[in-house]
């Protein structure tokens, strides 16, 4: 039977593959940057926003981007100014975040009916028409950030003192990088769920760097791997009914994992491979000894 026959499959393979593209493409300025955790920080502060909007009965995706939004700005605006250190910064965030999370659910109305699995794991088959439009409007807005200015997010990513000294408004685009995770991470709520966002992230980026160099293949090939493993993971989930988010990225970890063997097997052969060849053509040693006598 053909699983994509059906609406809320195909809303959820839609969804997946916008999530493979966006996640990996802003993922890369976060490994660029030794911020990989920072989406999981922020998940937890997006169930802050989860729990807000079931507390005043609004939209939960709505108030999560508010909520993250708001969180990843003000961890960078500590960073950024010294007092408190990166990981102190982001251990606030999974703490405070997802104690007020769940604090706030448990007051709501709602609280009895409202099932946190399907945010922190996510519930792709679940999404309906009005979630996509939103994933793809958002999700649209990320890529045509990470893609649009890749010159000035790279030079901040790799040396922000010499962006600085160039005249790039760093301040700026270190707000926009931690804007941009907050709503990938909110968005990708649906898909993979708050506490698997950041695998999604940062694995696909992981994988490319193994066979790749320059920062714009890496970009390329790591949105690649993360729309294959969007798609799979959407198809072997509804093949073997399991969780689409935990099923996705497991699949990125096999892919990493396949290239890593795969890369390390190939650099064991190709310096073999002249070692053989000088072996072969050289001569053996009673020919040597003979020419000497001579």
């Amino acid at each position: 039977m053909d699983l994509f026959q059906y609406d809320f499959m195909l809303r959820a393979l839609a969804g997946a593959l916008i999530i493979g593209l966006a996640a990996p493409a802003l993922g890369i300025y976060l490994v660029q940057r030794r911020l990989s955790l920072i989406g999981d920080g922020i998940g937890h502060v997006a169930l802050t926003g989860v729990g807000v909007g079931l507390l005043l009965q609004q939209s939960p995706v709505l108030t999560a981007v508010i909520v993250a939004v708001l969180g990843a700005i003000g961890v960078e605006l500590v960073r950024e100014r010294g007092r408190t250190s990166g990981d102190l910064a982001l251990a606030l965030l999974f703490y405070g975040g997802i104690a007020g999370g769940v604090v706030l659910v448990g007051l709501s109305e709602d609280s009895a009916n409202a099932n946190l699995m399907q945010y922190l794991f996510g519930s792709l088959i679940t999404t309906t028409r009005q979630d996509l439009i939103v994933i793809a409007i958002l999700g649209a807005a990320v890529l045509a950030a990470m893609l649009g200015l890749r010159p000035a997010l790279f030079a901040v990513c790799n040396d922000e003192e010499y962006a600085r000294v160039s005249g790039l408004p760093v301040r700026t685009l270190n707000l926009l990088i931690a804007a941009t995770t907050a709503v990938t991470v909110t968005i990708a709520m649906r898909t993979v769920g708050l506490l698997l966002v950041s695998a999604l992230m940062v694995v696909p980026v992981a994988a490319a760097q193994q066979v790749t160099r320059g920062f714009r293949t890496t970009m390329a090939v790591a949105m690649g791997i993360g729309t294959v493993a969007a798609a799979a993971g959407v198809w072997a989930a509804g093949e073997i009914d399991t969780a689409p988010g935990a099923t996705i990225v497991i699949l990125a970890i096999a892919v990493f994992l396949a290239i890593t063997v795969g890369s390390a097997t190939w650099r064991v052969l190709r310096r073999r491979l002249p070692a053989e060849r000088a072996a072969e053509h050289a001569e053996p040693p009673d020919v040597v000894l003979q020419e000497a006598a001579r």
